[in-house]
């Protein structure tokens, strides 16, 4: 898994780099802002690892850039600021996870894998029990295979892709249709109606006039 560390501390930036890699990652670390937006146009990272007191460019603001441009590649902010209200800044930002740079090495690194199966990054998704590898294009509830139809998987992988969010028919048809012409009007709410009889326990829930939203159990 390939991580890029933006961190203008070169010590800190050192450690971090040596441990993550002695971890398993593929590390690429940079020291400003700058930097890491043109590595994240120009090269492909499972995560972020990102300081907010950055020369330049903040990380608040390399942040913002991204989700600003619909980027939603995996943040986790480590930092010296602990206020909440740097925490809250960040959350509502786009950030997927915020760690305190006391925070022992092992910690750090057990957050950043969980946030990439989280994410899908890494080719899987999780929410809950549910567990879609995209590459074997194998899903599992509650540790049970799932048969899901080639349709049912593209509007699943949109679906788990923005858990929590509300997804727009229009983002459901791109996905499953792409430029197909022939469209069956209804062929989405039965696809759903599937979808929710093969998953019982997680909510997926019909937005009148939008769209639909996946969400873990209440």
């Amino acid at each position: 898994m390939r991580i890029l560390v933006v961190e203008d501390n070169t010590l800190i930036g050192m450690g971090l780099q040596a441990a993550l890699i002695s971890s398993g990652f593929d590390v690429v670390w940079v020291k400003d802002g700058e930097s890491g937006l043109e590595c994240i146009a120009n090269q492909s990272f499972h995560a972020l690892v990102l300081d907010l007191g950055l020369p330049g460019i903040s990380g608040m603001d390399v942040l913002r850039t991204l989700r600003s441009q619909g980027n939603l590649l995996p943040a986790l902010i480590l930092t010296a600021r602990e206020a909440t209200e740097d925490k809250v800044q960040a959350f509502n930002q786009g950030a997927d996870d915020f760690v305190s740079k006391t925070t022992d090495i092992e910690e750090l690194v057990a957050r950043l894998k969980a946030l990439i199966r989280r994410s899908g990054s890494d080719g899987k998704f999780i929410l809950e029990d549910l567990v879609m590898d995209v590459e074997t294009r194998m899903v599992t509830h509650k540790g049970t295979a799932l048969s899901l139809s080639k349709r049912e998987f593209e509007i699943l992988k949109v679906l788990i892709s923005h858990a929590g969010l509300i997804v727009t028919r229009k983002q459901i048809e791109e996905a499953v249709y792409g430029e197909e012409r022939q469209r069956d009007s209804n062929s989405i709410e039965v696809h759903i109606h599937n979808l929710r009889h093969k998953m019982v326990g997680l909510n997926l829930l019909t937005i009148r006039g939008v769209g639909y939203s996946l969400t873990a159990s209440p």
